[in-house]
C-alpha cells in the first residue's frame, strides 16, 4: 500500500513474473517476449485514458485535483519500479521504460494545470450555465381582487376596447370641425389663347397696355401663361346639421364609455370564473391525493390479509385496480390544475401561469329586490338609453336638411406669367352666401323615415334588454339559493360517506365484509369529496354571476 503518497519498494527477488502499474492501479500482464509486453502496454494505455476521463467527470474541483495529485504520485511509482524490472532483455526493458515515460507525459498533459486550468474552469462554467437544467421562475400568485385588477389593466379585450373608445373620442373633434373655418392654399398654372381668358389673365397680371385693345389682338390673341397663387377661407355662420352632429358625437362617446365599463365587468366575470376554476382544481388535487392514499391503505390491508391466509388474491387485484384508477384521476387533476392556471394567466393578459392563493371574498347573498333595484344602473342599459336618445336626435338631423346653410368666405390671389408665387398682380375678395336645397330627389324625406324606424328599433331593444336583465337576475338568484342549500347537503353527504367508509373498512379488516363493499364505500366517499368541492365553487360563482347580472360585480369584489 502507498505510504504518505509514495509507492512501496518491492525488491527484485520478490517481484512477480511480470507486472505493470498504471494510473488505475496494478495490472498484471504476461511478459513472455517483446510482443506480449507491447500489447499489454497498449491495453494499459487505454485503461489509463479511461481512468483520466473518469477523473475529469468526477464532481467537485477539490476531488478532481486530489485525484490529479494521486495520479502523478502513482506515475512516479511506475517509473521507479519500472526501472527495477529484472525480466526480459535490456533492450526490451529500455523500450518499456521509454513507453512508460511517454505515456506519463501524455497523461500529465491531459490534466489541466496553469493556463489550461483556467480554460478548464471556464469550460466547466459554460457547461453548467448552458447545459444544466434551469430552475423555472416561481409562478405569480394573486388573490381574486388582485387578479381582477390585473385583468382590468392588462386584458387584451379591455385594452382593445379602450383604443376603440379613444378612437370614438376623435369623432367629437371631427364633428366640431364643421363649425370651424377652413383655410386652403392653391397654386395653379394655365396657358391659353382663348380671347376672354387671355384678356382676363393679362388684366389679373396687371399687364394690360393700349395695344391689347386692338380688335385683332382681342379676337386672335397670342397664348399667355398664368401662375395663380391663392389663399382662401370659408366659415359657417349657420349650420343646424353641424350643431346636431356635434351633439350626436358627444352622446355616442358617452354611450361607448358606458360600454367600456360593461366590458370591464365582463373581464372581471371571466377572471373570476378562471380564478375559481384554478382554486377548485387545486382542491381537486388534494381530494385526489387523499383518495390515492386511501386506495394504497386498502391495498396494504388486502395484501396483509392475503399473506395471512385470511383474504383472496382477487381482493388484492381489485384493490390494485382501484389504486391505479385513483392515481390516474390524480394525474388528470394535476393536468386540469395546470390548464386552469394558464387560463387564469390568459384572462389577466399574461402568457405565463398564474396561481390562485386564496378563495374569493365572502359575498353576502342579498334579497332579490336589491339586485332588481341595482340593475337599473347597469352600464349596458345606460348605454342603450343614450343610444335611444341619439336615435331621436337623428330624426332632427335628417330634418335639418330642410334648413339653409349660411356662410362667408374670401380669398387673396397672386398672378404672374413667368414664375410660381410671382406677384405681377394681386387681388382679394370677400363674400357671404346662403345655400338652400329646394329639391333633392326626396332624399331628406327618406332619411327622416329611416331615422324614425331606427329609433323605434332601439326602443324595442331597450325594452327587451330590461326584461332580459330581470329574467337573468331571477335565474341567477335561484341558482345562488340552490347552490347555498347544496353546500349544506354536500357537507352532510361527505360526513355520512366518511363514516360509512370507516365502518366498512373495520368490517373488512375483521373479515365481515367483502372487498367489493370497501371499494363501493371508497367510491362514494370520492364522489362526496368532489361534490363538496364543486358545490362550494358553484355557490361562489353563482353569487358573483348575480352581481354581474345586476351590475354590482366590481363593488362586490372590492374593486370600486
Amino acid at each position: 500500500m502507498p505510504d504518505n503518497g509514495r509507492a512501496r519498494h518491492v525488491p527484485a527477488a520478490r517481484l512477480p513474473q511480470s507486472f505493470f502499474i498504471d494510473a488505475g492501479g496494478l495490472y498484471r500482464i504476461q511478459a513472455r517476449g517483446q510482443a506480449h509486453v507491447l500489447q499489454a502496454q497498449a491495453r494499459a494505455s487505454r485503461k489509463a485514458k479511461a481512468s483520466c476521463q473518469r477523473v475529469r467527470k468526477s464532481s467537485g474541483c477539490r476531488k478532481y485535483f486530489q485525484k490529479r495529485h494521486g495520479l502523478i504520485k502513482r506515475l512516479r511509482a511506475v517509473s521507479k519500479e519500472g526501472r527495477q524490472m529484472q525480466h526480459g532483455d535490456a533492450q526490451s526493458v529500455h523500450r518499456i521504460q521509454a513507453k512508460q515515460k511517454e505515456r506519463r507525459k501524455r497523461m500529465i498533459r491531459r490534466i489541466p494545470c496553469g493556463k489550461s486550468r483556467a480554460a478548464f474552469i471556464l469550460a466547466a462554467m459554460f457547461f453548467f450555465l448552458f447545459f444544466t437544467e434551469t430552475v423555472p421562475a416561481a409562478e405569480m400568485q394573486v388573490s381574486l381582487t388582485e387578479a381582477v385588477r390585473l385583468a382590468l389593466d392588462g386584458s387584451h379585450e379591455v385594452m382593445a376596447f379602450k383604443y376603440s373608445l379613444d378612437a370614438g373620442s376623435q369623432d367629437i373633434g371631427i364633428a366640431r370641425s364643421a363649425l370651424l373655418p377652413k383655410i386652403s392654399f392653391e397654386e395653379r398654372f394655365m396657358r391659353t389663347n382663348s380671347p376672354p381668358y387671355s384678356f382676363m389673365t393679362k388684366l389679373g397680371q396687371e399687364r394690360i397696355v393700349q395695344q391689347d385693345f386692338n380688335p385683332d389682338a382681342l379676337n386672335r390673341p397670342n397664348a399667355v401663361n398664368d401662375f395663380q397663387s391663392s389663399v382662401s377661407f370659408e366659415q359657417a355662420l349657420y349650420s343646424k346639421r353641424a350643431l346636431i352632429g356635434l351633439g350626436l358625437s358627444k352622446r355616442d362617446y358617452e354611450a361607448k364609455r358606458e360600454d367600456m365599463k360593461r366590458k370591464k365587468e365582463e373581464a372581471a366575470m371571466k377572471t373570476a370564473e378562471a380564478y375559481l376554476e384554478a382554486k377548485t382544481a387545486k382542491e381537486y388535487i388534494l381530494a385526489a391525493e387523499r383518495s390515492a392514499e386511501d386506495a394504497r391503505e386498502h391495498l396494504r390491508i388486502a395484501e396483509l390479509r392475503y399473506s395471512a391466509g385470511l383474504g383472496l388474491y382477487s381482493d388484492t387485484l381489485r384493490a390494485a385496480t382501484v389504486l391505479s384508477g385513483a392515481e390516474r384521476k390524480l394525474l388528470t387533476a394535476r393536468k386540469t390544475y395546470n390548464m386552469a392556471k394558464r387560463l387564469l394567466g390568459l384572462s389577466v393578459g399574461l402568457q405565463e401561469s398564474v396561481d390562485a392563493v386564496e378563495m374569493s371574498p365572502e359575498i353576502k347573498l342579498m334579497p332579490h329586490a336589491y339586485y332588481i333595484d341595482k340593475a337599473v344602473n347597469r352600464k349596458d342599459l345606460a348605454s342603450l338609453r343614450i343610444m335611444h336618445e341619439n336615435a331621436k336626435e337623428r330624426i332632427k338631423l335628417a330634418e335639418s336638411a330642410y334648413h339653409p346653410f349660411v356662410g362667408m368666405g374670401g380669398s387673396y390671389q397672386l398672378n404672374d406669367n413667368k414664375r410660381p408665387l410671382g406677384a405681377q398682380g394681386d387681388s382679394w375678395q370677400v363674400s357671404a352666401f346662403l345655400r338652400w336645397d329646394i329639391f333633392d330627389g326626396l332624399k331628406r324625406e327618406r332619411e327622416r323615415i329611416k331615422a324614425k324606424l331606427q329609433a323605434a328599433e332601439i326602443e324595442e331593444n331597450l325594452k327587451g334588454l330590461k326584461n332580459a336583465i330581470s329574467f337573468r337576475i331571477y335565474g341567477a338568484y335561484l341558482e345562488a339559493e340552490e347552490a347555498q342549500k347544496n353546500i349544506e347537503l354536500s357537507k352532510k353527504a361527505l360526513n355520512t360517506a366518511e363514516e360509512g367508509r370507516r365502518l366498512v373498512k373495520l368490517r373488512y379488516e375483521n373479515a365481515l365484509s367483502p372487498v367489493v363493499d370497501l371499494i363501493d364505500a371508497q367510491a362514494s366517499l370520492d364522489n362526496a369529496r368532489a361534490a363538496a368541492i364543486a358545490r362550494e365553487n358553484d355557490y361562489r360563482l353563482a353569487v358573483i354571476r348575480l352581481g354581474f347580472e345586476s351590475g354590482t360585480i366590481l363593488k362586490d369584489l372590492k374593486i370600486e
